[in-house]
């Protein structure tokens, strides 16, 4: 087999060349995916923390849930106190109404008594 490079030695050049930067790009590439898998780390912490947050804000959502439930019980039972304290309003002014209406008279026979004398 016949050495073809023996009259090139400028080929010899460029393939050494080549090589070299394969090299730098090899290198340039492993660093690239070192700091790839660094970022990729940190992102899976980061995704870790966001889960453990979001587990946290669900719990606090049932919670808010469960208090809401709570807030309408006691909101029925207060409409249902409401209801009967409007009531014994309404009996207590039915019960009244004819002592005022004779508290009313005697102030004006008092009146009329003061306007006479």
């Amino acid at each position: 087999m016949a050495d073809r490079t023996a009259g090139e030695p400028g080929r010899i050049r460029k393939l050494a060349q080549a090589a070299l930067n394969a090299d730098l790009t090899v290198d340039q590439l492993n660093a690239v995916i070192n700091d790839l898998g660094t970022a990729l780390t940190d992102f899976d912490g980061a995704l870790n923390g966001f889960t453990g947050a979001m587990g946290k804000f669900n719990d606090t959502l049932g919670k808010v849930d469960t208090a809401v439930g709570r807030l309408d019980d006691i909101a029925v039972r207060l409409d249902g106190i409401v209801e009967r304290v409007e009531r014994i309003v309404d009996v207590a002014e039915l019960a009244l109404s004819p002592l005022l209406a004779v508290e009313s008279a005697t102030r004006g026979v008092i009146r009329s008594l003061r306007a006479w004398a």
